[in-house]
């Protein structure tokens, strides 16, 4: 693993995606690559194009960009757990309630609720409104139920309990079917995932961990420039531990290939800030202070479902006079975002979420396909830029404690 390198340049490089919770196949993140590659290489005048990617291990795509007069090669590979995130989701409605208020209570009792508060209140927000639709729809159908009841007791007497409970449970049912348009189900299954160990990471996930970390080993050894890693929305903590597990177990190498970290739209708070996350906590405090690393973290106050400009390892507590990373950026939508874009995505929450992986019509600084098919390393790229003036660093997490 070689040091931060600013002067490298990349001619090849190694992409590992990590995703957020999500149920759905790694194409989607494939598909959303070669479109949204298309435009911004069509805004800003490089080129770029995808092909399938060969061999074995994870899934992933092969890309050739020319940017800047030099041709760069890139292998993608997402860093796949959707496996787990879908057996995590495969609950009853019953159940899906019984993890509503189990997780409620989790960040209520331990305070973790009010402390998140403090740092931005758009991803709490996101985090209340599947409580409330599910209270919602809850209240809905209890209502409909109530109301056949009254209508057909006197004719029916205990009976007319029967289709009133079908009525009901039906109306909850058909909501659970249309949740692709309302992601009260999605969102209560992800917010129960983080908050079901109290913060701990579930054992099948740390294997998966420790496997993507192994993967990470490989590709710094091979023939490369630039081995980079890029964790999204829940997916940057999962970055974190990964890079963590790796500079533990590795021999330093100055000879490898430049190891880099970009955590985008990250939501690390709502899981550092629980009372038994001593590992991710552990693994936060150790990656913040690493010399062979680039660790860029980019947000943007318009993203509502994340901690835009929270540097994760500050907030949480567990900086320390050692501290190097994260250098916190923001992407600046109202300014990368044309007006009349702007107005299209303002209010498309989950959309928003996805920006930092897609093209903008008048980009700045931050450009993904620069980042990740470009000729420069991540280092290289943002070395020379200050931390956003509007990033926030105080300490804010009640539990600050890390494993030995």
């Amino acid at each position: 693993m070689r040091s931060h390198d600013n002067h490298r340049q990349v001619k090849r490089r190694r992409v590992f995606y990590i995703p957020g919770y999500d149920p759905i196949h790694p194409r989607r993140y494939r598909e959303l690559y070669r479109t949204e590659s298309a435009a911004q290489a069509a805004l800003s005048g490089y080129e770029i194009t995808l092909s399938p990617r060969t061999g074995d291990g994870p899934y992933g795509w092969h890309v050739r960009s020319v940017q800047d007069g030099t041709a760069v090669e890139a292998e993608f590979q997402v860093l796949v757990w959707s496996d787990i995130v879908r057996d995590s989701m495969s609950n009853s409605i019953p159940a899906t309630y019984g993890q509503l208020i189990r997780t409620a209570w989790v960040y209520i009792s331990t305070g973790a609720l009010w402390r998140l508060m403090k740092l931005r209140k758009g991803p709490v927000i996101a985090a209340l409104y599947p409580v409330a639709m599910l209270l919602i729809q809850l209240g809905v159908a209890v209502g409909a139920a109530l109301g056949v009841w009254a209508l057909l007791s006197s004719i029916l007497g205990w009976v007319a309990c029967l289709p009133a409970t079908a009525l009901g449970y039906a109306l909850l049912r058909w909501f659970r079917k249309i949740d692709n348009r309302l992601f009260a189900y999605y969102l209560m299954h992800d917010y129960a995932y983080s908050a079901a160990l109290r913060g701990r990471t579930p054992n099948a996930l740390q294997q998966r961990l420790c496997e993507f970390a192994s993967l990470v080993d490989a590709a710094l050894k091979d023939d490369l420039d630039e081995v980079l890693v890029v964790g999204h929305s829940s997916g940057a903590h999962l970055g974190v531990a990964v890079l963590a597990e790796h500079i533990r177990s590795a021999l330093p190498d100055r000879d490898g290939p430049t190891l880099s970290f970009l955590s985008l739209g990250q939501v690390v708070p709502m899981v550092s800030f629980l009372p038994d996350a001593t590992d991710l906590r552990a693994d936060l405090q150790f990656l913040s202070q690493q010399e062979g690393v680039t660790w860029v973290d980019v947000s943007a106050p318009g993203d509502g479902c994340a901690f835009a400009l929270c540097d994760p390892v500050s907030v949480t507590g567990v900086g320390t006079d050692a501290k190097k990373w994260p250098l916190v950026l923001s992407a600046a939508f109202t300014q990368t975002l044309s007006p009349e874009r702007w107005r299209q995505l303002r209010w498309r929450f989950f959309r928003l979420h996805f920006q930092y992986l897609c093209a903008f019509d008048r980009a700045g600084a931050y450009d993904y396909f620069r980042v990740t098919a470009g000729p420069l390393t991540l280092g290289a790229r943002f070395g020379d830029r200050a931390p956003s003036k509007s990033r926030i660093d105080t300490p804010v997490s009640k539990y600050r404690s890390v494993v030995g």
